[in-house]
């Protein structure tokens, strides 16, 4: 055979084997758990590669196809015990997530498999069970532990916690644990910078005293949660199930203790009628470093709804970003509707209120009602620096779309590069 013929049959090199360590740990980082092993059959360097890689992630599509029958209770077992058998070097990140399945397999040996001087990223999804599953007190031996997440379980701190010196993100979701165990969980993390909470299995107060804390995601009911010492926290979101508010300054309690808010998010929540009366003008501690204000789910033709919309507003001078999405559902109807006399006295309401960082106003699923379009007014002649606004309107007949927009276009803008962006299905 011609020595031409003979290079044109060569193989190609193989180059993804050749790449740095930690590019390939990054690929296999993006597969599936099941395609991992699989990269084991391709040669014995890929096998060593296999064995060695520090992330793991278990779920359903590891031991279930449309062919295999078996029970995942049965199944799961020896998966396990298969893998931290030929497993080599240390595992630094472990996903069990099986919050799908109807039945909790022992997941205690995968708790005691767990290598608590390295392991740095642990997340355990479980699904509903009663009682829920409890976290074993060898698990908080993790000296190491840097993200941690637990779902479905419950929690009860041993004697000997000493605590989670490096854990930097802690989320619980549906997780029953008592104030008591979640107030020495979180004084016993002293650089966690970021927590989820959701859905917490926990009827009574519950105090955060975390000096590192920047990142806070609620979802609850937000009278269980008192921020005691948070002086660094500039992210919050709120989901709210229910808004009670029974004396004067409730609102502004869930907003004085968090003097470093840059950005704020607010969802959907249920409002008691009486605690419209509680809302004030503008909060008492004013919110000088909020720069993004989000709103979703919300109902402006609602009495509370725009209240509170206008509160947050009116209380934040150095705003750069407004977003209001309404509720999709709102078909006009108001549990109670926003008095004329409201309406009428928006625009003196921010008579001494010019906020010169904004930039940015988006308003989606309105319905552009007059207590709505009091508020676009106000904000377009009280922005200088504004960009852009930007209005989707629910849906509306096309006549009235246009007249409402006629309008929009007639209000004063004191900023000349203002552009108003009307959006339209």
């Amino acid at each position: 055979m011609p020595p031409e013929e003979q290079r044109l049959r060569l193989p190609s090199p193989d180059r993804l084997s050749n790449l740095p360590i930690h590019l390939i740990d990054d690929i296999l980082s993006r597969l599936s758990f099941r395609d991992v092993v699989r990269t084991s059959t391709l040669s014995v360097d890929w096998q060593y590669t296999c064995r060695r890689f520090p992330e793991v992630k278990f779920d359903q599509t590891v031991w279930e196809t449309q062919e295999d029958l078996t029970s995942p209770t049965i199944g799961f077992i020896p998966i396990l015990d298969c893998f931290f058998r030929f497993h080599i070097g240390t595992t630094l990140k472990v996903t069990l997530d099986i919050a799908s399945l109807k039945v909790c397999p022992n997941v205690d040996r995968l708790i005691h498999l767990l290598d608590t001087n390295f392991i740095q990223h642990f997340v355990l999804k479980l699904p509903f069970t009663y009682p829920p599953y409890k976290i074993p007190y060898f698990f908080f031996n993790c000296s190491a532990l840097r993200h941690l997440y637990l779902k479905e379980c419950e929690i009860h701190l041993p004697r000997f916690f000493q605590g989670f010196n490096k854990l930097i993100s802690l989320k619980l979701k549906f997780v029953t644990l008592s104030s008591d165990t979640f107030e020495s969980l979180i004084s016993n993390c002293p650089l966690l910078e970021n927590l989820v909470l959701k859905d917490i299995n926990n009827p009574y107060v519950m105090s955060i005293n975390d000096p590192k804390l920047r990142s806070f995601v609620f979802r609850g009911d937000i009278q269980l949660i008192y921020l005691e010492n948070v002086p660094l926290l500039s992210n919050v979101q709120y989901e709210p199930k229910e808004l009670v508010l029974e004396e004067k300054y409730d609102f502004d309690n869930i907003f004085s203790s968090i003097p470093a808010l840059e950005y704020f998010s607010w969802d959907h929540f249920e409002v008691d009628i009486e605690s419209t009366k509680f809302i004030p003008t503008r909060l008492p501690s004013i919110l000088n470093c909020l720069k993004r204000l989000f709103i979703s789910w919300i109902t402006l033709g609602e009495f509370f709804e725009l209240s509170f919309a206008l509160c947050m507003i009116r209380s934040s001078p150095n705003l750069e970003e407004i977003e209001i999405q309404g509720c999709i559902l709102n078909d006009g109807n108001y549990f109670e509707s926003v008095p004329q006399e409201v309406v009428d006295e928006i625009p003196a309401s921010f008579s001494d209120i010019t906020i010169n960082n904004l930039r940015t106003v988006k308003f989606y699923d309105v319905l552009l009602e007059e207590g709505e379009m009091q508020l676009i007014k106000v904000l377009l002649a009280n922005s200088p620096a504004l960009v852009k606004l930007e209005i989707k309107p629910s849906q509306m007949e096309t006549d009235k779309s246009l007249k409402v927009l006629a309008e929009i276009t007639k209000f004063q803008q004191t900023s000349s590069k203002a552009e108003v962006v009307y959006l339209v299905d």
